[in-house]
Parts: C-alpha cells; sequence; structure tokens
C-alpha cells in the first residue's frame, strides 16, 4: 500500500519524533529543538528549544515552545534518524 502525496510528509515527521528538527518560520526566524508532538495540522511541540541565526548559533533559549503550523515555512529533520 503506498502512502497518498499529502500523508508522505506527516509520516515523516511522525518518524523524527523525539530527535532534533530545525524549523522555519513565515517571518524568517528560525528554531531548533528536540520534536515531542506534531499533529495533522503541523503544530509543533519541541523541548530544549532554541532561537537560531542562519549560522545555527544560538539567539535565545525558550525550553518547550508551541509551533503553529500555520506559520511554519519549513521543517528540516534528522535524515540519519528517520529510517
Amino acid at each position: 500500500m503506498s502512502l497518498r502525496r499529502n500523508e508522505a510528509p506527516l509520516k515523516l515527521l511522525e518518524k523524527s519524533q523525539n530527535g532534533i528538527i530545525l524549523v522555519k518560520l513565515k517571518d524568517g526566524s528560525e528554531y531548533m529543538g528536540k520534536l515531542e508532538k506534531s499533529d495533522i495540522s503541523m503544530n509543533l511541540i519541541l523541548a530544549d528549544a532554541k532561537q537560531v541565526n542562519e549560522k545555527k548559533e544560538p539567539i535565545a533559549n525558550y525550553g518547550r515552545i508551541l509551533i503553529r503550523g500555520s506559520n511554519v515555512l519549513y521543517i528540516s529533520v534528522d535524515a540519519s534518524r528517520v529510517e
């Protein structure tokens, strides 16, 4: 059984749970953290989250944050952790 095209990103995100991800928002800000939860709307809960600059250097530490899926431009997952 093959996945429908629109299900593939959600499955990849699900497999990335407990892994470190990078999230870029539509306003240009970027956050890195451990993905705790995600849902069908791509709302994300990140643990040990930090805002980073273009060079991936930390700007601010936030702990646990919620990012609304409607604000997400893209998500970069650690491909080595995803099967």
